[in-house]
């Protein structure tokens, strides 16, 4: 099994990205980005607008080439969207390979806009409708039941984890644990159930001020139980944790606290972690952005060449064009 994350906080991005390979299967799960459309008050920084680019151009590629399409539900950073802003990714883009397989979370629970988003996806890839995939599987993907997003009952609603198994090595398998938090009992619950080998999962969203002591304690208590799973070898903690300094200090503390089995998806994939959504502040302080600059980009009319430049990414972006997956 090659599993391979394409977005994700600790990759310069927000999204939970991932594709993994197996046999004859090829398993894109939630081939959506977004960067934060505003943080600090600030729009994207040019820098990260550069690698979200070419971030989404890797996603789109591996739409073509899925043979099986995960969505775990319709926030925009988790799929392509018919009325996408210039950072996420725009459906119209998309080119699904021929006879691709949906699994996608079902209408139930969803808000009017993540309604809209399904019914979208459904008009553009010429279907009636698509099944409700909570529960659902064959012998390489399982869907579990609905589980919250974040805190039980909250507004978010719920989302659908997805299991993938490697039929032909032992039975290994990998866990899509997404937008859980680690706020909320069910979902390890699930994931214990599942007896994953890994697990990718988004952590607390420490940057919200309304997130409590409590919670975060519950969220600490939920990564290490995850981690304590007897199955589980490799515990890969991102998304709305990694959007802030204090998140990558508490995945850092979780690292030790748990042997090594916890660490961001840059961890995983061997390479070094950007902050950018952490680092906006400063990266506008670091390197000026012209005044028109969005407005333009969103037109066409610049592009972000000279940050690159500026910011040092030709190293980040040269790996994102050759990155391999990790056998597990």
């Amino acid at each position: 099994m090659e599993v391979t994350i394409l977005g994700t906080e600790s990759l310069g991005v927000r999204g939970l990205c991932c594709r993994i390979k197996t046999g004859d299967r090829c398993i894109l799960i939630d081939p959506g980005v977004a960067l934060g459309y505003l943080r600090h008050g600030l729009l994207p920084h040019p820098c990260q607008v550069a690698v979200g680019d070419a971030v989404r151009k890797r996603i789109i590629e591996a739409c073509s080439e899925a043979t099986d399409i995960v969505i775990s539900h319709y926030h925009g950073d988790h799929l392509p969207l018919a009325d996408a802003n210039p950072y996420q990714i725009p459906l119209q883009d998309i080119k699904f390979r021929v006879g691709a397989k949906f699994w996608c979370k079902g209408p139930d629970g969803c808000s009017t806009v993540s309604l809209r988003r399904r019914l979208d996806l459904i008009a553009y890839i010429g279907k009636d409708d698509l099944p409700a995939a909570e529960g659902s599987g064959d012998a390489v993907v399982q869907c579990s039941l609905p589980v919250p997003h974040g805190i039980s009952g909250s507004h978010p609603g719920t989302v659908i984890m997805t299991k993938i198994r490697d039929v032909s090595d032992g039975g290994k398998s990998f866990l899509h644990a997404s937008d859980i938090q680690l706020l909320n009992r069910e979902s390890v619950d699930v994931i214990r159930n599942f007896e994953p080998d890994v697990v990718f999962a988004s952590g607390p969203p420490l940057y919200l001020g309304r997130l409590s002591v409590e919670d975060r304690n519950f969220a600490w208590k939920n990564a290490v139980s995850i981690a304590e799973i007897p199955s589980v070898k490799i515990f890969i903690l991102d998304h709305h944790l990694l959007r802030s300094h204090e998140g990558f200090k508490w995945l850092k503390a979780l690292f030790a606290e748990t042997d090594g089995i916890t660490v961001s998806a840059a961890d995983f994939m061997k390479r070094k972690p950007l902050s950018f959504e952490a680092d906006r502040d400063e990266l506008y302080s670091r390197f000026k952005v012209p005044e028109r600059w969005h407005s333009d980009y969103a037109r066409g009319d610049v592009g972000f060449m000279d940050f690159i430049h500026q910011c040092k990414l030709e190293n980040d972006l040269g790996s994102l064009k050759e990155i391999r997956g990790i056998e597990i």
